[in-house]
């Protein structure tokens, strides 16, 4: 299964640090950190003594591959580790991350600043990785122990513990910012030129003839503030040639009836039904 914004027709950004995702305890979650990386161009996953063993086949490989929704790819380049010390060997520096202070002394970053560092230093041709621990307990401290850094998500102090998938998931969006930008995906279409003064006049003069026509300015010392305050509906509108267009086209219809060989329908009448 694949999601509404997935588009296999363009290159996947790949690369960025390694997850490492430390004693995983069920199957499912390592399905949802491999969508959560594909997401954020990381593509790197390495598992080490997951709980379940990694199933390639029976209901858990079934698992596993439906919470990917797609990413299965990183699923079946998955490196598996039997100790972390051979997980992290071949990388230049290590992130762990955790919600609990350890008093081991290491510098404690932010995702945004940890993922900033992250990003100058894989630019600069180093192998980074970052630690995650299992679902119910998080990482020990021996293997805290084995990273340069700390990463510590500010979250609500009195309920700190994040599901394994979104912490992967905060992290890959710091690095997504971090290495290729902020900037959304997709901008909205351009609009047509800004309506000059003289086509929102000539539409205010068409509209408020027929406005007029039909009695819509009564009491008449109450006109000019009801035009004021129409014109200004409009105004703050930034009205584009296309939208002043559009909007005197409509009157029209709305003036002179159907086009010839329409009919008209007959306005219905209010309904009295309550339930």
């Amino acid at each position: 299964m694949t999601g509404a914004g997935t588009n296999h027709t363009i290159p996947s950004l790949t690369g960025g640090p390694a997850v490492i995702l430390v004693r995983p305890q069920l199957a499912v979650n390592i399905g949802m950190c491999a969508r959560a990386m594909a997401n954020f161009g990381l593509s790197d996953l390495r598992l080490v003594n997951p709980r379940e063993g990694w199933p390639r086949t029976g209901a858990l490989r079934k698992g596993a591959y439906a919470a990917a929704a797609g990413a299965v790819h990183l699923l079946e380049a998955a490196k598996l580790f039997s100790s972390l010390e051979e997980a992290v060997a071949d990388l230049n520096a290590v992130y762990a991350t955790t919600a609990r202070e350890r008093g081991q002394l290491k510098p404690v970053l932010a995702p945004d600043a940890a993922m900033s560092e992250a990003a100058a230093r894989v630019l600069a041709g180093e192998k980074l990785g970052i630690l995650f621990g299992p679902e119910r307990t998080g990482l020990d401290n021996e293997e805290i122990a084995l990273a340069d850094k700390i990463i510590s998500f500010p979250v609500n102090p009195a309920y700190a513990s994040l599901n394994l998938a979104q912490a992967v998931l905060l992290v890959g969006y710091e690095w997504m910012k971090a290495a290729h930008g902020s900037a959304p995906p997709f901008q909205p279409p351009e609009r047509s030129p800004g309506a000059p003064r003289e086509m929102i006049l000539s539409f205010f003069a068409y509209l408020e003839g027929e406005l007029e026509r039909v009695g819509f300015f009564r009491p008449l010392a109450k006109r000019p503030v009801m035009q004021n305050n129409l014109r200004n509906i409009f105004h703050r509108m930034n009205l584009s040639e296309q939208d002043v267009s559009s909007l005197r086209g409509m009157v029209v219809r709305l003036v002179e009836g159907p086009r010839a060989g329409k009919t008209r329908r007959k306005p219905q009448p209010p309904s009295d039904d309550k339930g």
